[in-house]
């Protein structure tokens, strides 16, 4: 571990003086890039540097120590830097190994987020639409940007489906542990009984693809189709054919997006969405290929894994994939996520760092 510290101090030093380079600031490229490295190896060399600080400390009081011969009041003096330093040096030797762990590339990516009723009929779409506006709350705290691609709505103000962007620093790094079956127990507002039902929604978080990382040929790969959009109960219906259907036509997959009354802006929506499925899918293909013991980390979770109950009667939300359970479900859907996001982290850290220990990472 150490020898990699080492040498990514050296990069460091490296891309430092890079950065002052005037041909390197003149090419925009190449100065983002190292911007962007520089930015990811920081933390790690600050980290480092307050390790051999540590270890120095540690050293010199050991050093100490063993020449004997010291006054009392000065050994003890010695003895407390000896055992802070110690404490000091396992602390960040375990910091380390965590910032050390293999960063998701996708982390620093936008996302575009996916929300689907499922089983429940209105209430799981009046429930998607819960969801929709408890993620919109919690990018709002983040100072993240919004944007809506695609949305079906009911006639009691739910989503079938919607789809929207989230774009802003580290929203996939955070968000991309929502992908799975959220199921929610609660009296639905249409129940005269009183009894609680459960119904489900689904999540998919997918990372935006950038332009060079999917290459897509619109007149071999797409076909492209125009229609008019519609909406719940007759509103908000345009009288021109303004919504956009994309087909990939060597996989065969469909996205539309009619949100926007004007066609190209729904096509440039699209052709978004699409690329980020697309590159989904091959990250997906490539996942098949890693042993089982990776693919159980938290962070990938399957679509079709139920991940969180909200029990509206309890105030409680469940999160089952790593066991936890907090009774703050209003302050939950109203944006106030970080306690079980953080902890959904925590987790997949501890596991990535089980597996690099046992050498299968």
């Amino acid at each position: 571990m150490f020898e990699k510290l080492k040498a990514l101090e050296e990069r460091y030093e490296e891309i430092n003086n890079k950065l002052m380079d005037p041909d390197i600031i003149n090419d925009q490229a190449l100065y983002t890039s190292l911007m962007k490295e520089y930015k990811n190896i920081t933390p790690i060399i600050e980290k480092f540097r307050e390790y051999k600080k540590a270890k120095a400390s540690f050293d010199e009081a050991v050093e100490l120590l063993e020449a004997g011969g010291l006054e009392k009041d000065f050994k003890e003096m010695v003895q407390l830097q000896y055992d802070e330093s110690k404490e000091q040096e396992e602390v960040l030797t375990e910091e380390l190994k965590i910032l050390l762990l293999p960063k998701d590339p996708n982390d620093d990516k936008n996302v575009i987020i996916e929300i689907r009723g499922g089983a429940g009929g209105e209430e799981a779409s009046l429930f998607a639409n819960s969801l929709y506006r408890m993620y919109t709350m919690y990018s709002e705290s983040k100072g993240w940007k919004i944007e809506v691609l695609s949305a079906n709505e009911t006639e009691l103000g739910g989503y079938k489906e919607i789809s929207f962007s989230i774009q802003g620093e580290g929203a996939y790094s955070r968000l991309k542990y929502e992908s799975g079956v959220h199921r929610v127990q609660r009296v639905p507002e249409t129940e005269s009984q009183g009894r609680v039902h459960t119904s489900t929604v689904t999540v998919a978080v997918l990372p935006e693809a950038d332009d060079v990382e999917f290459e897509i040929n619109e007149a071999t790969d797409l076909k492209i189709d125009v229609f008019r959009a519609s909406g719940a109960g007759g509103q908000h219906i345009n009288k021109t054919e303004s919504a956009v259907r994309i087909t990939y036509l060597p996989t065969g997959l469909v996205v539309e997006c009619q949100d926007e009354r004007s066609q190209h802006k729904n096509k440039e929506k699209a052709l978004k969405v699409l690329r980020s499925k697309l590159y989904e899918e091959q990250q997906r293909a490539q996942e098949t290929e890693i042993a089982a013991v990776r693919r159980s980390q938290v962070g990938t979770g399957d679509r079709s894994e139920r991940i969180r109950t909200y029990n509206y009667p309890e105030g409680r939300v469940s999160e089952h994939r790593i066991g936890l359970t907090i009774y703050r479900l209003e302050q939950f859907l109203n944006g106030n996520m970080d306690e079980v996001i953080d902890a959904l982290a925590t987790a997949d850290q501890a596991a990535k760092l089980s597996m690099q220990e046992e050498g299968n990472l």
